[in-house]
């Protein structure tokens, strides 16, 4: 009668010391950080002198400063478009490349958009500084060639985050396409057949069939894209510094700054729990909006 409880007891004990490594290093590295920095969100930290409890005004200077206020709305735009044209000119790549044509063409096309996705965002900022350089870039190169003025993609604050924005297009919106690709393989061919037999327009069917079908690889591709850009860092320090003024400033580059530049430890913690908040916020309403368009 007591050899299956020993037996039971012995697995159970095999399995928590499988988990047990995993389970420190998460405690470690993920959880304590987590409370301690929501505890710091409340303090006046200096690793000099110390730290005093001052609650809510690490978050109150935040939001009543308009130079923070500035570097919020830069990231939720910045996130508004990437996301944006990241997902739709994702879809429409694998809408085009999801039909028959030569296999070698078709492979060729893939790699192409999907490579950038494989090469590290601090490089591909760094070989774009060359594209967008005022003087000796190569896109104002061609425009002075083909007789067009040259553009301060950099330089000029109306430009920047445009400029910023076009760069994580190219390099981010090859991996939507190839999710995309996989959604649109599983979309069921006698349906399309029978609406192709019809005389269905390729719109309505787009819209009708193909779109309800894939809407939660949609929505899927819509919160990573929204969680990644929300915490958009390398490409805008390499790119821009923030610059010009604070036109490119993301919360992430605040955070930094404010934590290891002015050692304002708390009210770097206070920042990060303020996009953390943002975050699950953004999330939590595109999962209430998508029960009324994603179809389980």
């Amino acid at each position: 009668m007591h050899r299956p409880s020993e037996l039971a007891r012995a697995q159970a004990r095999t399995g928590y010391l499988f988990v047990l490594p995993t389970a420190v290093l998460y405690l470690t590295f993920v959880l304590a950080p987590v409370v301690l920095t929501c505890i710091l969100a409340f303090a006046y930290y200096d690793p000099m002198i110390g730290s005093r409890w001052v609650g809510f005004d690490n978050f109150a200077r935040f939001f009543s400063n308009g130079r923070s206020l500035q570097i919020l709305w830069n990231t939720l735009r910045f996130t508004f478009f990437a996301v944006t044209f990241n997902v739709s000119i994702g879809l429409i790549l694998a809408l085009a490349l999801n039909r028959m044509m030569p296999s070698w063409l078709l492979y060729f096309f893939r790699l192409s958009f999907f490579l950038p996705v494989i090469i590290a965002a601090a490089f591909v900022s760094i070989v774009w500084t060359y594209f967008y350089g005022d003087d000796l870039g190569v896109i104002n190169y061609f425009l002075r060639v083909i007789g067009l003025p040259g553009v301060r993609w950099l330089t000029d604050a109306n430009q920047a985050m445009t400029s910023i924005i076009i760069m994580d297009v190219w390099k981010n919106t090859g991996f939507f396409m190839i999710i995309f690709i996989a959604a649109l393989q599983g979309v069921p061919k006698n349906i399309l057949e029978a609406a192709v037999m019809d005389g269905t327009p390729a719109w309505r069917q787009f819209f009708r069939i193909t779109l309800p079908y894939i809407s939660p690889v949609v929505f899927f591709c819509i919160v990573y894209a929204s969680i990644g850009a929300l915490q958009v860092f390398e490409s805008i320090v390499i790119l821009t510094q923030g610059g010009p003024g604070d036109s490119t400033r993301s919360l992430s580059i605040l955070i930094v700054e404010e934590g290891f530049g002015s050692f304002q430890i708390g009210y770097a913690a206070a920042i990060s729990v303020v996009m953390t908040v943002l975050i699950l916020m953004i999330t939590a309403v595109q999962q209430l909006v998508s029960r009324k368009w994603v179809q389980q």
